[in-house]
């Protein structure tokens, strides 16, 4: 059963399989974006524009809360993928079992501090007043279901490193389902507003994490997972920390900056806001696409890594950069193309603002959709030193580059000129810096691995 649907990352060809890999995981990451998406929209027709600035506006906190401990299952996917590729299926287990205990131990503590934090955290962004009281009753709702999201996570980043991305999009396709359904019928029906989609949230990934767990259960290779061998194994909760928790500092920090960039955009009104929220919800599918991609360069890299083939990793990163390029150009033009279009989908002309929030939104495309592509480079080439087990490297030069500049920028540049225009342009520009600084030491580490493998280098 495992064998039908994990791809083999250390023999054959490879432009076939790291496409194999990207695609269910590309529409998972999309299904996912779904949740927020049509809690975007639903409330966008039938809440008002104060509750679409409320549940957009939520989106670069959410990220900054929990990236921290979600970067721990980056370490995980990164050691089950090189134990796998050695052939070290006991270590598998151990990387398994572990991984189920730390997620249920992170999901609680995530899920508290999201509680205790969200609404101060709302305040200090400074989140229009007519929109905080709805945004933080989201929130509060929306990190009770945190338990339930990083179990799924963690689980699915099991299934990623053995090559299987296929049931997690089945689970996502299910709980996906559940979550656009709940949400017509408790907004449109109950009249919760943003309580009801957040409930619906909520729903959708209890659902998907009970789907993903009893998927581990019922395997029958090295990635089984009894419950009664749950345990925390101090080499690989060591080793999933150290890989992963710089992957978690980076996200936090990197999720900091947006905060900040949110911040920025709270001072122009709910209008903007809402339009800046749209236009993100959007972008976000852009995002995951690529973001696929990376994953595929992270797992890739790491099976070859442990099955000593590092002539492969040379070529998993060219053929990642080119598909990165290709995906994050086609989905950015037609993002730019078709904008006034997809934006009027989260947008209500109850309140007469529809065309605000809509011009709002295209301004954000001008400067950031168009040229997502160089965001989805810059991850790949962080996904290759991470799957080397560079994992601080990646972290300094993602916080020097994109966040560093991107807060540089706004104290200065944008202070100066206060526009939307000089806001948005920090994007492309930390982009374009940090994925040149990243490729740089992506190229320096690998020939410091390769020197490791001598007999590969003399064939």
């Amino acid at each position: 059963m495992a064998k039908a649907v994990n791809v083999n990352m250390t023999e054959g060809p490879l432009l076939g399989k790291i496409i194999r890999f990207s695609v269910p995981l590309m529409l998972s990451g999309m299904l996912q974006l779904l949740y927020n998406a049509a809690d975007v929209v639903v409330v966008g027709k039938w809440a008002g524009s104060a509750a679409l600035a409320a549940v957009g506006s939520t989106g670069a906190l959410v990220n900054l809360l929990i990236n921290l401990f979600m970067g721990v299952s980056v370490g995980c996917n990164v050691l089950a993928a090189r134990y796998y590729g050695a052939g070290d299926r006991e270590s598998v287990s151990r990387t398994v079992h572990c991984a189920v205990g730390v997620s249920v131990i992170i999901g609680v503590a995530a899920g508290m501090v999201g509680l205790v934090f969200s609404t101060p955290l709302l305040r200090l962004m400074g989140s229009p007043e007519d929109v905080l009281p709805l945004a933080s009753l989201y929130l509060r709702i929306y990190f009770c279901g945190m338990p339930f999201n990083i179990a799924y996570n963690f689980g699915a980043a099991v299934l990623r490193a053995v090559g299987d991305t296929k049931r997690p999009l089945y689970f996502l396709s299910a709980a996906g389902a559940v979550n656009v359904a709940l949400n017509l019928l408790t907004v449109i029906v109950f009249r919760m507003g943003v309580a009801g989609v957040a409930v619906a949230t909520v729903a959708s990934q209890l659902i998907s994490a009970v789907l993903v767990i009893r998927c581990l259960m019922l395997r029958e290779d090295c990635c089984h997972l009894d419950l009664r061998q749950i345990r925390i194994y101090r080499e690989q909760l060591l080793a999933m920390i150290r890989i992963g928790l710089p992957a978690g500092i980076q996200g936090s920090l990197f999720s900091l900056s947006n905060v900040i960039i949110q911040s920025s955009v709270n001072s122009f009104g709910s209008v903007v806001v809402a339009g800046n929220a749209a236009a993100a919800n959007v972008e976000g599918f852009v995002y995951t696409a690529m973001n696929s991609v990376y994953q595929a360069s992270i797992t890739f890299v790491s099976q070859n890594l442990g099955a000593g083939k590092p002539s492969r990793i040379l070529r998993v990163m060219w053929i990642c950069l080119g598909v990165t390029a290709a995906v994050g150009l086609t989905l950015g033009t037609l993002v730019y193309t078709f904008g006034h279009g997809l934006l009027g989908i989260y947008a209500s002309d109850s309140e007469g603002l529809k065309e605000q929030i809509i011009a709002a939104g295209l301004r954000r495309f001008r400067y950031v959709g168009r040229p997502y592509f160089l965001c989805g480079l810059m991850e790949v080439g962080c996904g290759g030193m991470r799957g080397l087990g560079r994992s601080w490297l990646p972290t300094s030069v993602t916080l020097l580059g994109a966040c560093g500049l991107r807060v540089v920028w706004i104290f200065t540049v944008f202070r100066e000129l206060h526009t939307l225009d000089s806001l948005y342009v920090s994007y492309p520009i930390s982009w374009t810096v940090t994925f040149l600084a990243h490729m740089v030491c992506f190229f320096l580490a690998f020939r410091k691995v390769r020197r490791q493998f001598p007999e590969e280098q003399a064939v």
